[in-house]
């Protein structure tokens, strides 16, 4: 009977030398600047500190550190590790905030429909908030029109939606209001007449407008009966189109300030009604799970 110990299995994962200890210790003293500093930060003595980091020397056969007086700099190799390392310990720090997340029953991913009247700045703005409170839980966006947002949450694709109604059996509460304004190019033609526009001026000229993202969408009641009329998917094309004078919308004043500031648009001069509102609520199953639950308090806080 052979004695030989089995080979390795191929595929086997390979077993590190160095603990996560240790590049702890070696991270500190370049952080701190030295090994007592280090030693008070981690909570250790000197002796330990400096041990650990010999240690990572002679298990990897490298030079991490050399003396220039009586100062330890990073060798070219020691960056190396020092960056590495840095990597690791996030890494580590990661896995374990996941799995205590995944403990007390946060989401892996968390669904959002949000109703592309919503201001795209303050949304990104809530979903780094979130971010950082909850790295590991990845968000699930989609951008969506008109009853296309309501139609997600009945489909329970997402958990949560800011959307222009509340859907049946969901809960639901008012989160901001939106101002409309009716916008072309300066140089349009509605603007050259250079007097207050009625409905029949509108009428008259191309009429932009995004389609409503729902599969059951009617496409036989449009928001102004127009002679021309583009309908397209996308906010920023429609905004496009009308800086570039191809025609009119009526536009979330949010949405295009920047325009505005930069003159490619121009508020038209209606007679009557030149502003409308759109009121957006914040949507939300009962069943919600702790990461979904603080997503909401985030959001939520957003339209105060």
């Amino acid at each position: 009977m052979s004695s030989a110990r089995p080979k390795a299995r191929s595929g086997t994962l390979p077993v590190a030398r160095v603990t996560l200890e240790q590049w702890r210790c070696l991270v500190a003293v370049v952080e701190a600047g030295s090994h007592e500093k280090a030693a008070a930060l981690l909570h250790k003595s000197q002796s330990s500190v400096t041990y650990a980091v010999q240690k990572i020397e002679r298990q990897l056969a490298v030079e991490a550190f050399r003396m220039e007086g009586r100062r330890a700099v990073l060798t070219p190799a020691g960056a190396l590790l020092f960056r590495r390392a840095q990597a690791l310990l996030e890494d580590a720090a990661g896995i374990e905030l996941a799995a205590a997340r995944s403990s007390a029953g946060w989401e892996a991913e968390i669904g959002l429909a949000v109703e592309i009247l919503f201001p795209t700045w303050l949304l990104l703005d809530c979903l780094a908030e979130f971010g950082q409170q909850s790295p590991q839980t990845r968000v699930e966006l989609y951008e969506s029109v008109m009853d296309g947002t309501a139609e997600l949450m009945r489909a329970g694709t997402v958990d949560i939606a800011i959307a222009t109604q509340i859907p049946a059996g969901l809960q639901g509460e008012p989160l901001l209001r939106v101002r409309f304004v009716p916008a072309a190019h300066p140089d349009h033609p509605l603007h050259a007449l250079g007097r207050a526009l009625t409905p029949r001026d509108l009428r008259k000229h191309r009429h932009l407008t995004v389609r409503d993202t729902s599969s059951r969408r009617d496409k036989r009641v449009p928001t102004l009966e127009a002679e021309q009329r583009w309908t397209v998917s996308n906010m920023s094309t429609s905004i496009g189109a009308a800086s570039r004078g191809h025609g009119f919308a009526w536009f979330p004043e949010d949405k295009i300030r920047s325009e505005l500031d930069q003159g490619t648009l121009k508020i038209l001069p209606l007679a009557e009604r030149a502003e409308r509102f759109a009121q957006l609520h914040l949507v939300w199953r009962n069943d919600c799970g702790p990461g979904v639950k603080r997503l909401l308090e985030i959001l939520r806080n957003s339209g105060r």
